[in-house]
């Protein structure tokens, strides 16, 4: 082994206390680089920055996600910037090399088709089963609420007449969302299904088989999973996140402006909702490539 590499890889044993699978993982980067290096004659002590940067392109080069190229260059700089401290090298070579940038990654959301069948199947669940599963999915796809913040909502949340739910989100900063009627009704047949006479409705809208406790996250996927199945669609593809993505789709998709949906789902910038447009650009060039005259033209 590379006697620097093995002086690195101690440091980070010594004074980090990196575990195995860590400096594994150092390991094998380096050395990677070290066999691509020594194709040029060069040593790994004795990179340029050049030589890095054609390394990197090397990676992208054999199909490497952004991701994996990032961890390349975190190793490579991290290397570097030890044999810098400890007067191997007097510079850098990783110093001016920009990280990959990952590309955003689409959400997966279900058609208004598969929403409905979904919450068809949901309904035809055994026991407390569907009356849960129902008044979860349609107040998840009426409110575009966090997985967190549905399982939090008290049974005071839902009130006979109200239009509309306080929820606490993330920071526990609280935000006003709109409910739909259906949703409000499938919430109080889940209330009213469990009541006692002079008995209280507990402290969770989705109590957990604890009831002093709320239903756990892994126990909501499971429910929604069951009822995927009967609909007939792959329960890989259905979660309260993509319910909340379908929310977001959908009701951008029918004309809401970017700052509310931002304000419905919570975001704190306006970035992390611009997500959306590109699915709904998708749509609307497709829909310009189906219907337009011009589109039709032979070229």
């Amino acid at each position: 082994m590379d006697r620097h590499l093995e002086a690195f890889l101690e440091m980070l044993a010594a004074e980090r206390d990196a575990a195995a699978n860590t400096r594994e993982a150092y390991r094998a980067d380096l050395e990677d680089f070290a066999a691509f290096a020594a194709g040029s004659g060069v040593s790994l002590a004795g990179a340029t920055p050049a030589l890095l940067r054609d390394y990197l392109g090397r990676l992208r080069a054999r199909g490497l996600a952004a991701r994996s190229q990032a961890r390349h260059l975190s190793a490579l700089r991290q290397f570097y910037r030890f044999l810098l401290r400890e007067g191997f090298r007097a510079d850098d070579p990783s110093a001016g090399l920009d990280a990959p940038r990952p590309g955003k990654k689409l959400p997966t959301f279900l058609s208004s088709q598969e929403i409905t069948a979904l919450l068809d199947a949901a309904g035809r669940l055994p026991g407390r089963s569907g009356a849960t599963a129902v008044a979860a999915l349609e107040l998840l796809y009426a409110t575009g609420l966090r997985v967190s913040e549905l399982l939090a909502l008290s049974p005071s949340a839902i009130t006979v007449g109200e239009a509309v739910i306080l929820v606490r989100g993330k920071g526990g900063k609280e935000r006003i969302v709109p409910l739909s009627p259906i949703a409000v009704a499938a919430a109080e047949r889940l209330l009213a299904g469990r009541e006692k006479p002079g008995g209280e409705p507990g402290r969770w809208l989705f109590p957990g088989r604890d009831r002093r406790r709320p239903m756990t996250r892994q126990g909501l996927a499971l429910l929604l999973k069951q009822a995927a199945l009967v609909a007939g669609l792959d329960p890989a593809l259905v979660s309260p996140h993509v319910l909340r993505h379908s929310f977001a789709t959908h009701l951008l998709a029918n004309g809401a402006d970017l700052r509310s949906l931002q304000t419905l789902l919570g975001h704190s910038a306006i970035a992390t909702t611009e997500i959306y447009t590109h699915l709904t650009t998708e749509r609307l060039q497709a829909a310009v490539a189906r219907h337009h005259p011009l589109a039709r033209r032979r070229t």
